[in-house]
């Protein structure tokens, strides 16, 4: 994106601008703005609006995993000024001066998104963040000293090698009530597993994205029955099962606890 009056200042005239726009070789987010055609509709949601996609919203063009949602977050710095009226959008007026045509970095990404979603969307994004090495260790120090005290307990108990956001939700929501897993466990033939709990109970987890079909669900079962075959018990949930019937998923799991299923005879 690019301001008219950057524009005009490196030599191209408004009858160009006007030729180009009619032609769809750029496109006008706002009066006195430009952009390409293949700017992404958040980002020009975003700039209509006077500002840049924040929080959740930045976090997915970042490529974080991120729960979907409806509402675009606009970052419209601590002096902005909002444009236009909208109803799917949700304002930031944090400190800072946003970067018209730019992203705001991954920690003040990850400020916003602690600063309006829930705790353990935070941390979802947080472990995508870890996993894709895309925060340094001055970024870490960032967070640590801005983030409500509340949550910078999170930042000790994050791991960089969470296979998925919904992995980091259910292994939050599992530390809550007191059962602590390990993750990314070698398991003899099946190979990595999702979370462990105790000795052998293992908790495979099926994203909305990745366990479609049946040559999948033939390689679950494959994986299943290895496992079973060295003396392990699975317990399998899908997107659906976490993220709208939780407490199903919960009771299995303590169920099984309760039965000793996750010790060695």
């Amino acid at each position: 994106m690019a301001r008219t009056r950057t524009l005009l200042a490196m030599g191209v005239t408004a009858r160009e601008l006007n030729r180009a726009r009619k032609a769809g070789e750029i496109v006008r987010p706002r009066q006195g703005l430009y952009a390409l055609p293949t700017t992404s509709p958040q980002e020009f949601h975003a700039a209509a609006h006077g500002g840049v996609p924040a929080a959740t919203t930045a976090a997915r063009l970042h490529g974080l995993w991120v729960l979907d949602e409806n509402t675009i977050h606009v970052w419209m710095g601590a002096e902005g000024r909002q444009l236009a009226a909208c109803a799917d959008c949700c304002l930031h007026w944090s400190a800072g001066q946003p970067e018209t045509g730019s992203l705001p970095s991954i920690p003040r990404t990850l400020l916003q998104i602690a600063q309006c979603r829930s705790e353990e969307s935070f941390f979802a994004a947080l472990e995508s963040a870890l996993r894709q090495r895309l925060l340094s260790g001055e970024d870490l120090r960032r967070l640590r000293s801005e983030l409500p005290a509340r949550l910078r307990w999170l930042l000790d108990f994050a791991r960089d090698d969470a296979d998925s956001g919904l992995e980091s939700i259910v292994r939050h929501r599992l530390h809550r009530i007191g059962i602590d897993v390990r993750t990314q466990i070698l398991i003899h033939e099946t190979g990595r597993v999702d979370l462990l709990i105790g000795d052998r109970l293992l908790i495979e987890i099926d994203g909305k994205q990745n366990h479609d079909g049946r040559a999948e669900r033939h390689k679950d079962l494959m994986r299943d029955a290895l496992s079973a075959m060295w003396g392990y018990e699975t317990l399998r949930f899908d997107f659906a099962m976490i993220m709208y019937d939780w407490a199903l998923v919960e009771h299995a799991i303590v169920a099984k606890i309760a039965a000793g299923a996750h010790m060695w005879p």
